[in-house]
């Protein structure tokens, strides 16, 4: 991935960051954001925080945004299925507003913007991944098909395997990540906890979960 470019570069101030709590009161649910991607033929999921809720069949906590996935080479697709909103890219701390290709091809997160209000209502991450084969940005030694890593709710929503959402959140092992892993070990089955074991002792083979599991 190339060096995002300084220019329509957008640095966050603190209280740029704290403000963001409320541009992202109102992200759709996932329930929406299905409906809005009804027309999508590219795989796409729920990650995130809410993905687990999806595989525990309820909301446990409050969500401070909501994430999916999708191939980075189908972004121009999905992308022109929200006509009147604008796409941020998103780096550590800063911003660039209406993302040019160039900010694409450097960034892998964009915030979807309502110009209206200046609301965001989707975080959509564009992941690496070869064909159908998607690739753990964390660690592009595990390779997957995309068949393989979605799940769906009794009415269809599409969301990341458990063991997978997991990984992504034992990297900072947060507070609510901590009880998100809390909160859906006890409902993982055994096949699911000896792979989540599996998957983080690879990546991270000092993590304090791996006693858990």
């Amino acid at each position: 991935m190339s060096e995002p470019p300084a220019e329509g570069r957008i640095d966050l101030s603190p209280a740029d960051i704290e403000a963001l709590d409320e541009r992202w009161a109102r992200a759709w649910s996932p329930t929406e954001i299905t409906r809005r991607l009804a027309d999508a033929e590219a795989p796409w999921y729920v990650a995130g925080g809410w993905a687990l809720d999806l595989f525990r069949g309820r909301q446990t906590r409050r969500h401070a945004d909501l994430e999916i996935a999708i191939p980075a080479a189908e972004f121009g697709a999905i992308s022109g299925l929200f006509p009147g909103y604008v796409f941020d890219g998103v780096g550590q701390n800063c911003l660039w507003p209406d993302a040019s290709a160039e900010v694409l091809a450097a960034t892998h997160q964009t915030w979807l913007r309502d110009p209206s209000s200046g609301d965001y209502v989707v975080d959509v991450m564009r992941e690496p991944h070869e064909g159908d084969t998607w690739i753990c940005r964390h660690d592009p030694t595990i390779r997957l098909p995309y068949s393989e890593i979605i799940c769906r709710t009794a009415d269809g929503i599409p969301y990341l395997r458990p063991e997978l959402a997991l990984l992504f959140k034992a990297k900072h092992a947060r507070p609510k990540d901590q009880a998100d892993f809390d909160g859906a070990l006890p409902e993982l089955s055994p096949a699911q906890r000896e792979r989540l074991a599996e998957l983080i002792g690879h990546v991270y083979p000092d993590h304090a979960w791996l006693a858990l599991l």
